[in-house]
């Protein structure tokens, strides 16, 4: 077996000196990681894989952003999602072997849709650098495709960095002697179907400079045939064009906007430093809530930025607030699994309005396909609501929703959304309970990988999910004053599961005691880390082994299935929190500070992301969400328990002395949490609201119940 891993490893390292694809040049470091990682353990004998050694491309900055300082490490190249409540942006970046750059952008406007009504039937446009508008520098054209100074008469340009932040700006050098220095933006609009592209060019030679935009203006319009509603105009322009003659020292700003709209003849003034301060001033008002305190800065960097992937990514449609995944594919549509089950439960920690909303909301769709003959709720709606997909059967759909609601009211702390919410908890519950088999274990079509993978006729993950339904469901019904008889009802059915998933799916696989995702799995699958979020941790040794072993772990986190080169980001998120709440929090932190690092500043950032090879690593929104859901519930333990309450069992790492979230908006109030070292083997919690301070002492370990 040791020697197949080093004829896999002599492989990969061939076939990446003859990959010269760009776009897919960090995929191949992450195969090459993963194969080295493997070789290793197998060839020494590790029980638990070895992680690689990482090499940061992006460095934090002291305004919690990330900066690339361009060196030789070229050809790379990148892509980055970044999005407002009408449009989303997608930019793909790099540079080539000899630094030359070069930029594409894709716009994709949810609410402007095609016939007929689908997933992804919203209107969007690629647009390259050779469309823009020409530039003048000292009457020499300016070429936006050139490293250098290249053919007479035009000037190229050196990029120094490119940095994020919710804007994306690319710093650069124009000129050889350099005559000026150029900031590009990237931003979307807040609220508006646009998105800005924003140069500023500052001279920096001793003489007057002229520098000049060429006026463009130019509209693509839709198949009015295969429109909805009406025809859709997508117009690219320029806003401060013409000739200026800038001072030594002294700026000059131009623009390029790109937007959507049904009414070519009545566009908006256009604005772009006032849409950049809009930007600014929303991924502030995104990050204040819920800061994460450690002594690791990646940490909380990464926590920071995936607060902000997870939060932007709302859309205003017609159907109210929905968030969607993103991705060039995933817009004004909600689904079980994301939005219901991944995001929503953030949501209620988060302390942002329009998240919030947005949750509301997703429930609220799914409310409706309630039905007294209990079928499915569909998987998906989409199409600001106008249509639903449903084309993988019942994925377990109902136990995602009933496990992602009830755990929201209960963290949100709001009886009346509580109230709204409990209808459709107790329908899922009911439509589940009916979907027992013989064995006493719910049986679903598929899981949310919607075949990619088997799942048999019952699988791990909608029964997990169901079992924890049913513990949130206890305590929401208690919140809410149902009846007694009600809620000893669930608390049976999720006892008597819990007892049944152990006959059904324990086992050893691959010589680990752990879980079969479905019955006859012999080969070890990612999911098998659900239970441990679930607080059910009676495998909980031969499954942390198995989920750390070389067998699943890879450079890039889980693999989908055990020998496969598939992973999915979710099963990787979901597995990093349960190991924290099964009380493994040296290996955990381990893994966690891994997988931040490579996520924030290696090859592929800054966000947590959907799958590979499917999607080519897009930033996917709802694993942003999975990801902050590591500290609150994993790290801090945060259990909600009622309406105003919550268990807390936090999972202070051995070298740290501290740790805090705050501001924190949750159980219907705003407080921190503090968790300090108070001697041996002791921990000091502290909440601190409204200007007191609230003390607990707990064992390192235990649980302490905080109410609020």
């Amino acid at each position: 077996m040791a020697q197949k891993a080093v004829e896999n490893h002599q492989i990969a390292i061939a076939n990446l000196n003859g990959f010269n694809h760009m776009t897919n040049f960090f995929i191949k470091v992450s195969t090459i990681a993963s194969v080295c990682c493997l070789t290793h353990a197998l060839c020494y004998g590790q029980q638990n894989v070895a992680l690689p050694k990482q090499s940061d491309r992006w460095a934090i900055q002291p305004n919690g952003s990330i900066t690339w300082n361009i060196n030789d490490r070229v050809p790379h190249t990148d892509h980055i999602e970044m999005a407002g409540e009408k449009v989303a942006i997608w930019v793909e970046y790099g540079l080539d072997s000899i630094k030359r750059p070069k930029i594409s952008r894709t716009l994709v406007f949810p609410t402007f849709r095609m016939l007929p009504d689908g997933t992804r039937t919203h209107i969007s446009y690629s647009f390259q650098d050779n469309e823009l508008p020409r530039f003048y520098i000292n009457k020499k054209q300016f070429d936006l495709g050139t490293a250098k100074s290249s053919k007479k008469g035009s000037l190229g340009y050196d990029v120094k960095n490119i940095n994020h932040k919710g804007i994306m700006r690319v710093n650069a050098e124009i000129g050889n002697p350099v005559l000026a220095t150029m900031e590009r933006s990237f931003y979307p609009s807040v609220d508006q179907p646009m998105a800005i592209e924003k140069f500023v060019f500052t001279n920096v030679s001793d003489a007057d400079l002229p520098i000049s935009m060429e006026y463009l203006k130019r509209e693509v319009r839709t198949d009015p045939s295969r429109s909805k509603v009406q025809s859709h105009s997508v117009i690219m322009g320029t806003v401060g064009d013409g000739n200026q003659i800038v001072k030594p020292g002294k700026s000059v700003t131009f623009a390029v906007y790109y937007l959507a709209t049904d009414h070519p003849d009545q566009l908006p003034v256009i604005k772009p430093e006032e849409e950049e301060q809009k930007r600014i001033k929303r991924i502030a008002e995104i990050q204040a809530p819920l800061k994460l305190e450690t002594p690791d800065n990646v940490l909380n960097a990464t926590f920071d930025f995936a607060k902000l992937r997870a939060t932007e990514s709302i859309y205003k449609t017609k159907g109210g607030y929905m968030h969607g995944p993103g991705g060039l594919a995933y817009y004004a549509a909600i689904w079980a699994n994301d939005q219901a089950e991944y995001i929503n439960p953030y949501f209620a920690f988060s302390g942002d309005r329009i998240g919030n909303l947005s949750a509301m909301n997703s429930y609220a769709w799914f409310a409706k396909y309630m039905n007294p003959d209990y079928k499915a709720i569909p998987s998906s709606i989409v199409a600001e609501g106008d249509a639903v997909w449903k084309g993988a059967g019942d994925r377990g759909d109902q136990a995602m929703i009933a496990y992602g609601a009830s755990r929201y009211a209960l963290a949100n702390g709001n009886i009346d959304s509580a109230r709204k919410l409990w209808p459709l908890i107790e329908w899922c519950l009911e439509y589940s309970k009916r979907k027992m088999n013989a064995e006493g274990v719910v049986t679903s079509d598929k899981d949310e990988l919607e075949g990619r993978f088997p799942a048999g006729k019952a699988n791990l993950s909608t029964n997990t999910l169901y079992y924890d339904a049913l513990r949130s469901s206890v305590l929401l019904g208690r919140a809410l004053n149902k009846p007694k008889s009600q809620t000893d009802a669930y608390n049976k059915e999720a006892d008597v599961l819990k007892l049944n998933m152990e006959k059904y799916f324990g086992g050893n696989v691959e010589g680990f005691e752990t879980y079969k995702y479905y019955e006859g799995n012999d080969v070890l699958r990612a999911w098998i880390c659900l239970p441990l979020t679930m607080g059910i941790f009676d495998r909980k040794q031969g499954t942390i082994d198995a989920l750390f072993s070389p067998r699943l772990w890879t450079a890039d986190g889980l693999a989908t299935q055990a020998g496969k080169e598939t992973f999915w980001d979710r099963s990787t998120l979901y597995a990093l929190r349960g190991v924290l709440q099964a009380g493994e929090t040296e290996k955990a932190i381990d893994f966690i500070k891994y997988y931040s690092r490579r996520r924030l500043l290696g090859d592929h950032v800054p966000y947590a992301v959907e799958a590979f090879p499917e999607g080519n690593q897009r930033h996917l929104s709802a694993e942003s969400g999975l990801y902050c859901r590591i500290f609150t519930e994993g790290l801090f333990g945060m259990r909600p328990v009622g309406l105003r309450s919550f268990d807390c069992t936090p999972r202070l790492p051995k070298d740290w002395n501290k740790m805090a979230l705050r501001n924190i908006h949750s159980f219907g109030n705003v407080f921190d949490l503090e968790v300090t070292r108070a001697g041996k083997g002791n921990l000091l919690v502290t909440i601190k609201k409204e200007g007191k301070d609230y003390k607990y002492q707990v064992k390192e370990g235990a649980t302490q119940l905080i109410k609020l």
